[in-house]
């Protein structure tokens, strides 16, 4: 976490930066999730992420305290799992996202858990998001992992529990907030209102109404795994998270 203090803050604001990592199988939402959350978005249509996308996110828990999320939105693929590594490693927060219309997600989202939970920060903050609550609130015979079953998991895991819809909305903000106000803001500062962004492709249309989003970057693969191969990787791993080139937006993209 980083705080930062400006001249001329507002007196007794509290601004606190947190890096979010969301992990899941391919296909259960990731990037549709993150999409909704910061620029309040649908597509129906969406490519598999390549690598990992990296986007911004302010939101304001009171009137004086405002918390940032720097998202690491990972791919799902089998073959880049030993990428997920680098993406999470000093990370404060996790979303492990599951397909509540399908039974195997939520056994890869349990995987992912436990890799958190022996790897990461010890301290790390983890969400459950059983997600794509619109199929089955259409359709109840979609169902296939009931949301009790996976509500006790979550409660035996010491995890914060959601059923979100990334269509809908459902939910989307309340995980976000929720996971916001479990992260040790006691020891955020007074918020640095010219704090310069981090490099990388600006995403979002200049239009209003899209306060909170800001910057987003996808990273090539062969980039990051040139890197995590290397000997110094470890060395170099925060370093990594800012300078790694930017690509088109073609990179970064989920369903």
């Amino acid at each position: 976490m980083a705080s930062r203090q400006a001249a001329g803050a507002r007196p007794g604001a509290r601004f606190a930066q947190f890096k979010l990592v969301l992990l899941g199988e391919s296909a259960v939402g990731k990037s549709s999730l993150v999409l909704r959350f910061v620029k309040d978005q649908f597509d129906d249509y969406r490519e598999s992420t390549i690598g990992a996308a990296f986007l911004t996110q302010t939101i304001s828990l009171d009137d004086t305290t405002t918390v940032k999320f720097e998202i690491w939105d990972t791919a799902g693929q089998e073959r880049y799992k030993s990428l997920a590594p680098m993406y999470y490693r000093n990370a404060n927060c996790a979303v492990v996202v599951y397909d509540i219309t399908q039974a195997s997600s939520l056994d890869k989202a349990k995987s992912w858990v436990k890799e958190l939970q022996r790897q990461a920060n010890e301290n790390i903050v983890i969400a459950l998001a059983g997600n794509k609550l619109d199929l089955v609130t259409e359709s109840p015979d979609k169902r296939a992992i009931q949301e009790a079953d996976a509500e006790a998991y979550a409660r035996e895991a010491g995890l914060l529990f959601f059923e979100t819809s990334a269509k809908s909305s459902t939910n989307v903000k309340e995980l976000f907030t929720a996971i916001a106000k479990k992260l040790p803001l006691d020891q955020a500062g007074p918020r640095n209102l010219r704090a310069a962004p981090r490099p990388g492709v600006d995403l979002r249309p200049e239009a209003p109404g899209t306060q909170g989003a800001e910057k987003a970057q996808a990273t090539h693969p062969s980039i990051v795994q040139r890197w995590y191969n290397s000997v110094t990787f470890y060395d170099f791993a925060n370093v990594i998270d800012r300078t790694l080139a930017p690509f088109p937006t073609r990179y970064g993209v989920e369903g």
